[in-house]
């Protein structure tokens, strides 16, 4: 295959590699924070990664567009730092439930689009930040409980960040991934054998007030200002419209679907969209769609091996896994784009 021809094939590979190496540890604590036992909170990531894959492949094709589905990364930090809430873990998974249906509402009623568009810029900015600074401590959070651990992490993720920095957070990875085997061999624990075998726990959902106001539009309204309302601007600012209408139906339904096997929201992607939609991609731009299928693919067998994953993660010692959350997922990407605030009318409108 000629190297432009395979350029949206490869950059389809690191954006799904980037994208879920460098939050699905933010996702387990969140599911876990909101009441998930392990297992829930492995089934939860299984169903957001193959969801999240499938509805990019399901846009990507239907529109000829490089349109990428992510969970709602800032949804999972909101969770990790709300708790659990009366009525546990059915309660979140009915609000789970009840943000699919609310993220389908939006595509079908645009005035509820325009209104969310309508969120002072300093809300939504506080929101976010209020959400994500202690989850972007957690690297000096984890070097102080263990430095020895989480030390090899960091230096990995800097020197990645310097020559390779899309590959800065698969690379963290891998090397706490290497932590937590010479730790597990080092202390002779042993590894479940069934915990590795992916599967899905189903629970039934439980619509409570404290899961509808504590959760539910808490994160419908974070995964829409910090999610698909810029993952809109950042497809725009590449050239791309992206169908406002059918991306939140698509993305809805998703998440109506993952809601019973744990998966709280998946969205438009933000800042990983560029890694599929731009010019790195190729210079051909009607080719660029190949790079959001081949990532939607490249999720599938991903989230079926979430459950090792996850399984990994809780075994991992002290530090390790609040270094791994907190990375930014590339250094050297800006977004080339203003976000959209100033432009409410037009960028939630159906076309």
């Amino acid at each position: 295959m000629p190297q432009e021809s395979s350029r949206p094939v490869a950059a389809g590979v690191v954006t799904a590699l980037v994208g879920f190496t460098s939050a699905f540890v933010v996702v387990l604590q969140g599911l876990t924070a909101v009441g998930a036992t392990p297992a829930q909170a492995a089934s939860g990531l299984l169903a957001v990664t193959i969801l999240m894959g499938l509805g990019s492949i399901v846009l990507s094709v239907t529109t000829r567009r490089p349109i990428t589905v992510a969970w709602s990364t800032p949804g999972a930090a909101l969770l990790g730092s709300s708790g659990a809430v009366d009525g546990g873990w059915p309660a979140a998974v009915g609000a789970f439930v009840v943000t699919g249906a609310l993220v389908v509402a939006t595509g079908l009623v645009p005035a509820l689009g325009a209104l969310i568009t309508r969120i002072p810029a300093s809300v939504a900015q506080a929101m976010l930040a209020g959400i994500v600074l202690q989850l972007c401590l957690g690297p000096v959070t984890g070097m102080a409980a263990n430095p020895w651990a989480v030390g090899p992490v960091v230096l990995v993720w800097l020197l990645a960040l310097r020559f390779l920095p899309r590959w800065a957070s698969p690379l963290a990875f891998v090397a706490a991934a290497v932590v937590i085997v010479v730790h597990l061999t080092s202390m002779g624990t042993p590894m479940d054998a069934a915990a590795l075998v992916p599967r899905l726990e189903i629970t039934a959902p439980a619509f409570t007030l404290g899961g509808l106001v504590g959760i539910a539009l808490p994160l419908y309204l974070v995964t829409m200002a910090s999610q698909n309302v810029p993952g809109v601007a950042v497809m725009r600012g590449f050239g791309y419209e992206v169908p406002w209408r059918r991306s939140m139906l698509v993305t809805g339904a998703g998440t109506l679907l993952g809601a019973p096997a744990g998966g709280h929201a998946i969205n438009l992607a933000a800042i990983s969209a560029a890694l599929a939609a731009g010019p790195e991609t190729g210079e051909d731009r009607s080719r660029r769609w190949i790079a959001s299928v081949t990532s939607g693919i490249v999720l599938v067998p991903v989230g079926i091996a979430s459950a090792a994953l996850a399984t990994l993660v809780s075994l991992a010692p002290e530090g390790v896994v609040p270094a791994v959350g907190g990375w930014p997922s590339s250094g050297r990407w800006r977004p080339p784009y203003a976000l959209p605030w100033r432009s409410r009318r037009t960028t939630c409108r159906p076309p």
